[in-house]
């Protein structure tokens, strides 16, 4: 099957953030770190690893450190230059994207995340594309989680939407697959339904922030139709595609973690400093004694 390839990602970035008050007051929720790099970068770097060759990064009035954070820093690169901090410079290379690669559009409202998307159509054009939301912090390092979708996509086209299951009585707080057909780590989708009422969801399939999908989602988007919450859904949109298009849910291969959550954020760091061979050993003596601690009091 020849598909065309996905050269575009759009990043959902307007939110207020509110849950990470107040210090998200003035920095973007997208830029708070996990262990030494901020949320976003983690999203861009897995689409890099999965070819993606532009940014759409859509904003707010409140997130011009994002557009900031993927410039070059001249003073603070010229500085650590003449101290010879080469290994600085090194880490901060990522964080520059090429000229050109990034683009920012506004959306002037939070009406949701089909509204977010609808924002950049005119940067996404009639291509297929792909949606990142970097609250979302899929792990895999080895095989990132869009390029799992992407090697699907490239066998089945259509749409790909990255899922894991979720327990039971969390299916209320997702956008929810109705499963058909299933391969290896490949589901048929058969529906969606956003947060379902408590007992009605069709599985614990849960989609995890990670879309790949064709152009006629833009249009259906463009209705307007108001979803669940009194908002524009994304959901509701691809729903429509289903019977049209092939349309499918990869199952995650990874570590999930919400950093949408405080208690998701704070799992990351420690989970990913674990993995660091300069930090593991100092957090597992911390998390060691502060877990004996109450032993020791009593």
């Amino acid at each position: 099957m020849t598909t065309k390839p996905v050269r575009k990602a759009v990043f959902p970035v307007a939110g207020f953030g509110t849950r990470f008050l107040p210090a998200t007051k003035s920095v973007p929720k997208e830029l708070l770190p996990v262990v030494d790099r901020p949320l976003i970068q983690y999203a861009v770097d897995e689409a890099l690893a999965a070819g993606i060759e532009e940014m759409i990064f859509v904003t707010g009035r409140s997130k011009h450190a994002i557009e900031d954070y993927f410039d070059r820093a001249f003073e603070v690169e010229e500085d650590l230059h003449g101290k010879a901090k080469h290994d600085l410079l090194e880490a901060l290379a990522g964080t520059r994207l090429a000229p050109g690669q990034a683009a920012f559009v506004r959306q002037q409202e939070m009406a949701g995340l089909g509204h977010a998307v609808w924002c950049a159509r005119y940067l996404i054009g009639n291509e297929p594309f792909a949606v990142l939301l970097p609250d979302e912090l899929l792990w895999n390092p080895a095989y990132p989680g869009l390029r799992q979708m992407c090697d699907s996509y490239e066998r089945h086209g259509g749409n790909v939407v990255m899922t894991m299951e979720v327990p039971e009585h969390h299916t209320h707080r997702y956008g929810i697959v109705s499963p058909g057909a299933a391969e290896q780590h490949l589901v048929e989708v058969k529906g969606l339904v956003e947060k379902p009422r408590a007992g009605t969801a069709p599985s614990r399939l849960a989609v995890v922030g990670r879309y790949i999908l064709q152009p006629e989602v833009i249009e259906l988007l463009s209705a307007r139709e108001i979803g669940a919450g009194g908002e524009i859904q994304l959901t509701d949109a691809m729903a429509k595609l289903i019977g049209k298009q092939p349309f499918h849910a990869q199952i995650f291969q990874g570590e999930r973690h919400d950093c949408g959550d405080k208690v998701g954020f704070i799992q990351a760091n420690i989970a990913l400093a674990l993995e660091r061979h300069d930090l593991a050993g100092p957090i597992r003596e911390f998390i060691a004694e502060l877990i004996k601690a109450p032993a020791d009091e009593e």
